[in-house]
Formats: C-alpha cells, sequence, structure tokens
C-alpha cells in the first residue's frame, strides 16, 4: 500500500468529480439568511458526520460509513481512494483592550461588515492508493490524524487599526481507513469492494450531564465522503446493474452512504460515495452561478431572496463566514441575463423525428408518405401535432385495465405497493408493502401507463379523491391482492 499524491490521470479524474463531491462536502455548510443569527444557522451539518464513538453510543449519531460495490478491475489494477470530511474549526471574536489585551465578546461590529462566533469549516483529504491484489483477504487499514491547533487573525477598522482578533481552534481528530475485496461466484471476475471510514477518536464528554452535539462536532468528521477510481476496468451501477448482478447488488451492504458512478458519463471507472443519495453521473447544472450552500434549494429563488436583504443583514452575512460573504456578493453582482438563465432549463426534449422527404411536386417520388411541408425557415414541419387531442377518446381512466402479474388492474383493484428501486422517491420508501386501491388507470403521451392509488387506512383518502390528488405508481410497482370479480 502506499499513501502518496495521485498520478496526473487519477488527479484529473477526481477533479471533474470534485465539483459534485462540493456540493456534497458544502451542503447545509450555511443557510439563507446566510447570517450566524439565524435560527436554521444554530443547527449545522446534518449529512455525513461521522461522531465520536464514545459520544455517538448515546446520543444514537453514526461514528462510521460502510460502502460496498462491485468492480471489475483488470490484471494489474490499482484503486486510488480520497476520503473528504471538513474539520470544524470554532471561531471566537475578541475585541482590543485599551491596555493591549481582549475580551471575547459576542459580536464586533466594523463597516463593513459583523464578526459572531461561528464554527468554519476547513476541508480535509485523506489519500490512499492500493493495488487491487493487496484487498484481499484482511485487506489494507491506512488510520489517520489531524491534530489539535489554534491560530489567530488581527481585525483591522476601515483606517486600519487593530480593533480585536479571530481566535480559530481546531481539536484533534482521528480516523481509520478499511479496504477490502471478495470475489464473487460467478461466470465474470466481479469483486465485492468495501469500504469502511471510521471516526476514532477517543473523545467523550465531560463532566455528569454530558455534552451536547456542538461540543462533539470540533471532533467530527465531517460531511464525510469518499471517491474511488480504477486504474484500469470498471464499477458496475449500484442503480441500475446488468441483469446478472442483480443479486449481488441486492446483496451489497451501505450503511449512512450511497455508492454512484461519477465522473464523465459513459465512463464507470470513478465512484461517489455520498452521504446524500445521488444518480449515477451527478452533475451541477450549467446555469448555476456559484455555490450557495442551502441545502439544494433553487438557487433562483435563493439568489432573489438574498439580493433582497437589508443592508444590515447583508454586513452580519459578510461577517459569518468568508463563504457566505461570496454569496451576498455573488447575488448582488449577479448579471441579469445570468439571473434570467435561472429561471428554469429543459432537458427532457430529444429529436424523435429525422428528416422528413422532399415536399410534393414533379420530382418527388409517389412511393413516399407525405409527412409535411417545410416552414419559411426550411424546418420540415408534420401534417399532425406531436399530440392529437382527439387521440384521447379510446381511453377511460375509470374502466381501463392493465395487466400485471397477468391479472386485470384497474378502479377499485387492491394491490400492495413496491415501490421501484430506480424510480422512487424518500417518501415513497414509506410505503413499501402498504396495500392501496387503484383509483384510475392512465396513458401519458408517451405510452407510458401509471396507477393512481389512494392508500388504505389513510384518513385523507376522501379528500384525496374529491380533489383528484392521488399517488402515482407504475404497473411494476404493485402486486395485485385479488383478482378483479
Amino acid at each position: 500500500m502506499t499513501v502518496t499524491a495521485f498520478a496526473p490521470e487519477t488527479e484529473e479524474r477526481f477533479a471533474l468529480a470534485r465539483q459534485v463531491a462540493d456540493a456534497v462536502l458544502f451542503e447545509g455548510y450555511v443557510l439563507y439568511p446566510y447570517r450566524a443569527s439565524a435560527a436554521k444557522n444554530r443547527l449545522r451539518w446534518q449529512f455525513g458526520v461521522l461522531v465520536p464513538p464514545g459520544w455517538g453510543a448515546e446520543y444514537e449519531e453514526h461514528d462510521f460509513q460502510h460502502t460496498e460495490c462491485l468492480m471489475e478491475p483488470k490484471a494489474g489494477a490499482t484503486l486510488s481512494i480520497e476520503v473528504r470530511f471538513l474539520h470544524a474549526r470554532r471561531r471566537t471574536v475578541q475585541r482590543t483592550r485599551p491596555d493591549g489585551g481582549y475580551d471575547t465578546v459576542p459580536e464586533l461590529r466594523l463597516d463593513d461588515r459583523v464578526l459572531m462566533p461561528w464554527d468554519e469549516g476547513s476541508e480535509e483529504r485523506v489519500e490512499v492508493v492500493a493495488s487491487v491484489d493487496e484487498l484481499f483477504g484482511d485487506g489494507v487499514t491506512h488510520a489517520f490524524r489531524r491534530p489539535a491547533r489554534e491560530d489567530t487573525e488581527p481585525v483591522l477598522d476601515a483606517a486600519g487599526r487593530t480593533v480585536g482578533r479571530l481566535v480559530r481552534r481546531c481539536e484533534e481528530i482521528s480516523g481509520t481507513i478499511r479496504l477490502s475485496v471478495r470475489e464473487l461466484d460467478g461466470p465474470y471476475r466481479t469483486l465485492r469492494l468495501t469500504a469502511v471510514v471510521e471516526n476514532t477518536s477517543d473523545w467523550t464528554p465531560s463532566g455528569s450531564h454530558g455534552a451536547g452535539r456542538d461540543a462533539a462536532l470540533p471532533h467530527s468528521l465531517v460531511a464525510t465522503h469518499l471517491l474511488m477510481a480504477l486504474s484500469a476496468g470498471s464499477f458496475l451501477s449500484m442503480t441500475d446493474p446488468p441483469e446478472w448482478a442483480e443479486g449481488a447488488v441486492a446483496a451489497c451492504r451501505n450503511l449512512h452512504t450511497w455508492p454512484v458512478l461519477a465522473g464523465e458519463p459513459g465512463r464507470a471507472d470513478l465512484v461517489l460515495s455520498s452521504p446524500i443519495i445521488l444518480e449515477d453521473h451527478p452533475a451541477i447544472a450549467p446555469e448555476s452561478p456559484g455555490a450557495l450552500y442551502d441545502a439544494t434549494e433553487i438557487d433562483e429563488i435563493l439568489a432573489l431572496r438574498t439580493a433582497a436583504l437589508t443592508d444590515e443583514e447583508k454586513r452580519e452575512a459578510r461577517g459569518t463566514d468568508e463563504r457566505a460573504a461570496a454569496v451576498i456578493e455573488l447575488a448582488d453582482s449577479m448579471p441579469a441575463e445570468v439571473l434570467e438563465r435561472l429561471h428554469g432549463a429543459v432537458r427532457s426534449l430529444r429529436e424523435v423525428t429525422g428528416p422528413g422527404p422532399a415536399a410534393p411536386g414533379p420530382a418527388a417520388d409517389p412511393a413516399v408518405p407525405h409527412t409535411g411541408f417545410p416552414d419559411e425557415y426550411g424546418v420540415q414541419r408534420p401534417d399532425t401535432p406531436w399530440w392529437d387531442p382527439a387521440s384521447e377518446a379510446g381511453f377511460d381512466p375509470a374502466r381501463d385495465r392493465v395487466l400485471v402479474d397477468g391479472l386485470p388492474v384497474g378502479k377499485g383493484s387492491r394491490v400492495a405497493l413496491r415501490p421501484g428501486l430506480r424510480r422512487t422517491d424518500a417518501q415513497d420508501i414509506f410505503l413499501q408493502g402498504r396495500t392501496a386501491t387503484v383509483e384510475a388507470v392512465l396513458h401519458d403521451v408517451d405510452g407510458g401507463v401509471h396507477l393512481a392509488v389512494t392508500v388504505e387506512g389513510d384518513p385523507g383518502a376522501d379528500i384525496r379523491r374529491e380533489q383528484g390528488r392521488f399517488l402515482y405508481f407504475q404497473p411494476d410497482e404493485v402486486t395485485p391482492l385479488e383478482e378483479d370479480g
């Protein structure tokens, strides 16, 4: 095993994935309105926090992440691992006394900003490179440590006079990365990779009443996630695996994290294991003007709200954190054309027709059906629209039936809900195994079929029926409970 800087090609691949990983790293780092005094900034860092084991056992927070995924490495391949996290850095504010000493104060007001106590996040990385062959058996274990440290920064007023200072302190943290592989039975040489990241700090609360979360955070690995790259070979998608690997993927254990393919679409040699559920090959929207940190809120809304803050609110936000100050400047300086781009983007459009035949005329082939005429710009226009309202006449949501497991399912049918792994959201997961009544069978313009249902035992079912506000599942996400009579 080696612990060293990555090879240039590996570093280049990681750089692309870090754009998304940064959004994970700083998810919820500072929330709108970006002020330390805001109530929602009193409880921060909800994702990927690995607390000291001596504290987490009492407060039911996690001290480890356990990732398992499948890979098909080529002979002689190496695995590069980068664990990234934030190290909480506690900042206190002090005012200069006439005698040259300092007093700790709740705030220090300057012309351009208001400085307040705050926990900053310092990015940390731990890099491990090992050959795949080293990972068999007991695998590889790498321990790391970051020592406690303290530094000060003078605070100057507009005239350049020292009026105070900021004192920043980091507590010691330590952790372990454990990597191992096991070859699976089957026709292909497939390995199950296990990567465990643990907080091994021996810090425990002092005093008879213990300590709260704020006391544990400086000893925690915050927003922890990892990047894994193969030098030769590929990983298998955990959300859309090949059919032969579905059983092996289902047997993988992922605790407090979830691995997805990362990097350029079409490649499968890089994985991001994140505490936030993502899809394969996640990417930052090209319209996004910069990091806003506010838990994946909508950029347009945040930009408009931030620009509308009062001058006093902006002063405090600038003094809260350098990243918060950057958000204020971004919102205040955003050109109109950039803000307009944030209003929305359509990514689902795709070309569904090729070039049409020549328009009717002496040279046209009468054997070729006529599908439309070019407009004044030379663009071929079809005779009929992409969707014809008259085509709906053949559908009746209250009477239509669809076959599920050989049984007809329609309005009034009872079904068990089995939300699809690739299509569900977090709310649907809570409905796994619940029984429901089908209220309608709906067809979309792309030929898809959807079942509108109400969950049995839902006290609001009658209101949902009255308002037409149903839950929707595809036929392969339900199991019929009885045959229609």
